[in-house]
């Protein structure tokens, strides 16, 4: 039987399981999207809230013809969740071992390159089969202190829809609290 040696290393590359690995970077690989999972509850909640602070604005807005009115998202979007660039790195470790970790959002192109001395601060994900995610990155080479940032429910929610569902829960605290009073 005649083997054919590629030239590849084909050692598996390992997951860290330390919280804070040292090491140079290798290779970034090709990044892709992500969706953030959007729990329905929340979204309810926060739209029902909303729209009863919308009720109030629809009473102001019929009272008063110069108001205007925002554009409304639908469900199927405000359910659909934000997007967000992984990115796989693999670095070699100070023992010499290969790792992958997956950097989740965006840093500016310059941050990282290959050879470059890094010290990555890492969390679990909750899928155990995933490498860890980057929290932090100190690039010992450049001495930059860098951290992704990625998209999160209420950024995707946004400030306007947020700051109507807190108007609208305190309009109903405020009625419930009238009624029991009364």
């Amino acid at each position: 039987m005649v083997t054919m040696d590629s030239g590849l290393d084909t050692r598996r590359i390992a997951h860290p399981t330390e919280r804070i690995v040292t090491g140079r970077v290798v290779r970034l690989l090709d990044g892709y999207s992500r969706e953030v999972a959007i729990g329905q509850p929340v979204l309810v909640a926060v739209l029902a809230t909303a729209g009863v602070a919308g009720l109030l604005m629809l009473l102001v807005r019929s009272v008063l013809p110069g108001a205007a009115g925002g554009g409304r998202r639908r469900w199927k979007d405000l359910k659909k969740g934000p997007e967000y660039l992984v990115t796989p790195l693999r670095l070699r470790d100070t023992t010499g071992r290969l790792c992958e970790v997956e950097l989740h959002g965006h840093l500016p192109q310059s941050a990282l390159h290959p050879a470059d001395h890094v010290q990555l601060t890492l969390r679990p994900q909750r899928d155990p089969d995933l490498p860890p995610r980057i929290e932090r990155i100190v690039n010992l080479t450049t001495g930059q202190l860098l951290t992704p940032r990625t998209a999160t429910l209420w950024t995707h929610l946004g400030p306007p829809l947020l700051l109507q569902a807190m108007l609208g829960a305190v309009l109903l605290l405020g009625v419930a609290v009238w009624s029991a009073l009364r």
